[in-house]
């Protein structure tokens, strides 16, 4: 992933496309997804209080710009078994926005 994106177009493909499911603050509540702040860096499933798919939860996978590149395309192709109901994000400027967008909102 060469070009990093921009953050404030980023926050608008959250609104549009993640707010109704995630929170991003510190502290906040999970929706119907869990709540995004310091998920980099950790591994997938691993937010306290929310209730992950089993397949999330043994994925393995490490959330890093280029891990959730791949993951925005195509949730339920990249997890095998997730329960995020989510197309995904098949435009790539756009997947660039949104992870610079929660670098700066989600970081620990």
């Amino acid at each position: 992933m060469a070009k990093k994106g921009n953050e404030k177009k980023g926050a608008k493909v959250f609104k549009t496309k993640c707010s109704q499911c995630h929170t991003v603050e510190a502290g906040g509540a999970h929706k119907q997804g869990p709540n995004l702040h310091g998920f980099f860096g950790r591994q997938s499933g691993q937010a306290e209080g929310y209730s992950y798919s089993t397949a999330n939860k043994k994925s393995g996978i490490i959330w890093s710009d280029d891990t959730l590149f791949d993951y925005l395309e195509n949730p339920k192709k990249y997890i095998k078994g997730t329960k995020m109901v989510f197309a995904g994000i098949k435009k790539e400027p756009e997947r660039k926005n949104l992870i610079a967008y929660l670098k700066s909102t989600c970081s620990a």
